[in-house]
């Protein structure tokens, strides 16, 4: 089977023209003996399959980083090379194109962004760049099809180029062929132009970054909980409620099985919160509290990658990043692990240094809870007012900052400059975006749904078999004197390391009796203690054992250090209330 690369330079929209070469159902993979991850997937074409792989990004072909190192070895195993190439910057991508070419292997130029040239007052004569450089040259917009069936023609006619040029002659023949095929306009500032301008200036992109957040989050919390109003929970308590209560009945209301399957019945009703069985607290908390804001959250994520303002982002807390160490790109990671902590751990790879990976991964595992285990508290404590959750956030935003400082200073290692490519505004389109909330969402199920009915059938277990109560004795001390709250919350924190969504739901069991602030500090401490299951199986292979093992025991001193200071302050601040 032949290999198709797709190669070209960062945010050339590679990705975008993969998925219209392959669909959605593709597969994801560490290249051997890294932790960069690529893509690859199938097109048949006059009934040859190729295999399709989208290469990590590069500008060059001497490797600066980690991903360039891993995109050079892939050239080897490829049979075809389809190099992607930005439009609208056409000399700056010329520079990979030309140490392609040099390659001698059968070679394809797509021009994508084609539909913007003209925005920009830019005429490209695709025609004469052909000629120029003797390979086929596509023009492409890949967000829409245009071009595709072009392109699957020239795959079957593709050839090696006979263009020749001396390397120390490479930027004056890139100037010559620019200056044939590539013509400038006088254009007028644009609205899109203006805006691009003030969103990056720290004086008016800060005000406009914190009102684009803000909205962001407001939008995501009345969409997830108009999901849960009307759809999930009416799904939940009028259809699904009454076939659990006849087959609760057909159990016999108690038992064993009875209380794996369905739960423990509260006051003779069922209580898909407080349940706790496979089909009740195990299906509820995953498909309707959870699943809402999951959806709502890749939503918003989706529009801000696809119109391109996440990397001004990232430009603009640049200098706030550089308090901990890191720069303005690793907020990246953060802001994917507010939608789930695996996709944050994953995103850490991107990082160039050691000391920017293991930093930014341990400061998200410890003080960034995902949307899941988010919703969760809001519901637990959010019933109490917005006092509660104000103090739980802004406990998890101190230490994130404090922790921060402390990591910048005793981690050794570099910390590089910040190099961000800046792609163009563009309109999001509906179909890329639905399309990466399916993929988003079936590994969500396929992650989530596992892990919280194991939890389900191990807690329970524990419980019936006595080990919980066997631990909370032995930790009694931290748990009871350190943390104040009853030694048998030692169950959520079990069960924490398997979902922390599913921990956090366990505190509302009336059984445990938590007061205002327990649950306060109890959801804290769920937070900061250790990483789920999934994310800490990545962090493992993304940090290696060793560094793993030091930021566990950073986040084990680090839980027991918070959960006893504020259940100290906050002991003497309710005694003066």
């Amino acid at each position: 089977m032949k290999k198709i690369l797709l190669m070209g330079n960062p945010n050339v929209g590679k990705s975008a023209l993969f998925v219209r070469l392959t669909g959605v159902n593709v597969i994801a993979s560490n290249y051997p003996g890294s932790t960069v991850e690529f893509t690859k997937g199938y097109v048949k074409i006059d009934g040859v399959r190729y295999e399709v792989i989208d290469v990590p990004g590069t500008y060059t072909l001497q490797p600066t980083c980690i991903a360039e190192e891993v995109a050079v070895k892939m050239i080897e195993e490829g049979d075809i090379i389809i190099n992607v190439v930005d439009s609208t910057n056409l000399e700056r991508n010329l520079n990979l194109t030309f140490q392609l070419i040099q390659l001698r292997k059968p070679m394809i130029l797509v021009c994508n962004f084609w539909d913007e040239i003209k925005h920009k007052g830019i005429s490209i004569d695709d025609k004469t760049l052909s000629e120029s450089l003797d390979l086929p040259v596509i023009p492409t917009t890949a967000v829409v099809g245009e071009g595709i069936v072009s392109l699957i023609d020239a795959i079957r006619k593709v050839k090696i180029s006979s263009f020749t040029f001396k390397k120390e002659e490479q930027w004056k023949k890139m100037g010559e062929v620019i200056e044939k095929v590539q013509k400038l306009s006088h254009r007028h500032h644009s609205f899109v132009d203006i805006i691009t301008e003030i969103s990056i200036k720290p004086i008016t992109g800060i005000p406009i970054a914190f009102i684009i957040l803000f909205l962001s989050f407001t939008l995501i919390r009345y969409i997830g909980e108009g999901c849960i109003a009307f759809v999930t929970d009416p799904f939940f308590e009028i259809l699904l409620k009454p076939l659990l209560m006849k087959l609760s009945m057909l159990l016999g209301s108690n038992g064993f099985f009875h209380d794996i399957i369905i739960g423990t019945l509260v006051n003779g009703e069922l209580d898909f919160l407080q349940s706790f069985g496979l089909l009740t607290t195990g299906l509820y908390v995953p498909l309707s509290v959870v699943l809402p804001y999951i959806v709502a959250f890749y939503l918003i994520l989706g529009l801000l990658e696809d119109i391109g303002y996440l990397p001004r982002l990232g430009v603009l807390l640049d200098r706030m990043m550089h308090v901990v160490g890191l720069h303005g790109m690793s907020f990246i990671p953060m802001l994917l692990g507010l939608g789930c902590n695996v996709s944050g751990a994953l995103a850490c790879r991107t990082l160039e240094s050691r000391k920017e990976r293991f930093v930014s991964a341990t400061l998200m595992a410890v003080a960034i809870p995902c949307w899941a285990q988010i919703a969760m508290i809001i519901g637990l404590i959010g019933k109490y007012g917005a006092s509660g959750l104000f103090i739980v956030f802004g406990t998890l935003l101190f230490i994130w900052i404090v922790l921060g400082i402390i990591l910048k200073k005793s981690i050794k290692g570099d910390s590089p400059e910040m190099f961000a490519e800046m792609p163009p505004y563009r309109l999001p389109y509906v179909s890329v975006i639905l399309k990466k909330i399916r993929m988003r969402l079936v590994s969500f199920i396929k992650e989530a749904l596992p892990f919280v009915f194991l939890g389900v059938v191990i807690v329970n277990i524990l419980y019936s078999l006595g080990v919980i109560e066997f631990i909370g004795n032995v930790t009694a001390p931290v748990i009871q004197r350190l943390f104040g709250l009853p030694k048998e919350t030692v169950g959520a924190l079990i069960i924490g390391f398997l979902r922390k969504d599913v921990a956090v739901g366990m505190l509302a069991n009336p059984q445990l009796g938590l007061s205002f602030k327990q649950l306060i500090v109890a959801a804290v401490v769920l937070t900061v203690y250790f990483p789920c299951v999934g994310t800490f199986s990545v962090l493992v292979r993304e940090l290696g054992a060793i560094d793993m093992l030091k930021s566990a025991a950073i986040m084990i001193i680090t839980a027991l250090i918070t959960g006893t200071a504020l259940n100290l302050i906050l002991t003497f601040a309710f005694s003066l209330s």
